[in-house]
Parts: structure tokens; sequence; C-alpha cells
């Protein structure tokens, strides 16, 4: 019951500072225009590529799949994340956009049914993280290989006049990937060495 708890409230705040963070980055929204031209405009911006895209929604469902630990916790542990993630995303957008929400139903219902059909199966991914072997290998390296085929099919679009800011983004998720199959391979092989000499 704590991790489904805790599942909810790391995915409402992940929507929310996800939501939050796009408006910073924005210099058409209420919050991001007194802050253009400053350095907090680019933090905003680069934060804004990282976590708004899909290996980023991805990465918080396997994370909390990871956290619940055996697959059926796994699987809707990771369900509640994004269904709450989606919740309080659009919520959020509405709210600082000065727009009603009504504006986003059909939107939130798309990602509501996508929160379900792929949180399910990221969740068990998640939760195959804890195996040994080339299962567990295979289940830590969704991420960085999802980021990393984010990056080459559709790397971060900062816009007119943000091009340091997406370099930078687009960097620091290579540094993800690279860190992510840095620690599933040193673990796999650290299990691997246990295993033979013991």
């Amino acid at each position: 019951m704590k991790i489904t708890i805790c599942g909810l409230v790391v995915g409402a705040g992940f929507g929310a500072a996800t939501s939050l963070v796009n408006g910073l980055s924005s210099p058409y929204s209420a919050l991001g225009a007194p802050l253009v031209g400053t350095v907090w405009a680019g933090i905003a911006k680069v934060l804004s590529l990282v976590v708004d895209l899909g290996w980023a929604w991805a990465a918080l469902a396997v994370a909390m799949g990871w956290l619940a630990g055996s697959w059926k916790r796994a699987a809707v542990t990771a369900v509640l994340a994004l269904v709450a993630a989606t919740t309080a995303y659009y919520p959020m957008d509405a709210l600082l956009r000065e727009e009603p929400l009504g504006l986003y139903w059909p939107e939130m219902l798309r990602w509501w049914a996508a929160s379900v059909l792929f949180g399910s199966v990221l969740g068990v991914v998640g939760g195959a993280v804890r195996r040994p072997g080339a299962i567990g290998l295979l289940a830590a390296l969704t991420v960085p290989v999802g980021a990393a085929a984010q990056m080459i099919v559709l790397p971060p679009r900062p816009g007119i006049g943000f091009a340091r800011e997406g370099a930078l983004a687009t960097a620091a998720v290579w540094a993800v990937v690279v860190i992510g199959a840095g620690w599933a391979l040193h673990r796999f092989v650290t299990a691997r060495r246990a295993v033979a000499t013991g």
C-alpha cells in the first residue's frame, strides 16, 4: 500500500513539475515572460527539454516498477504513477495558461489509456530490473536504450533562439544514457563475478 501511495505522489509531483517547468521555459507564458533573457530562462528551457520527453515519462514508470518489486505490484504502481502524472500535468497546464480544463479532456483521456497500456508493461520491466542475469540486464537497459533511441529519432526541438539549451538538454540525456547503461553493465558483470567466485 505504501508503494502505491508513493507512486501516486511521485507521479503527481512529476506531472505538475513538468508542466511548471514548461511554463517557466516559455517566453509567452505569464511565468516565463519575466525570465526572458536571464540565466533562469535557459535553465528552465533545458529542464523542460529533458523532462517533457517520452523517455522521461517511461523512466518514471520503470522506476516505480523497480521500487514496487513484485511484477504485479510493479505494473499497478507504474500505471498509477503515470495516471497521476497525467492528471496533475493537464490541470496545471490549464491553470498556468488560464484556459478551461475542458479543452484538455480529449488529450487527457488518450494519455490515461496510454498510461494503462504502456505503464503496466514498463512497470513489469522495472520489477524485472531486480532479477539477476540477462533478464535483469535487459530490463535495466530499457531506459538508457529508449532515451538513446529518442535522441536519434526525435531529439529535443528547442525552438528559435534556444539552440544552446537544446544542445545542453541533448548532452544531459546522453549523459543519462551512458550512466544508466554503465550502471546496468557494471551490476551484471559484478553479479556474474560473484557467482563465479562463490
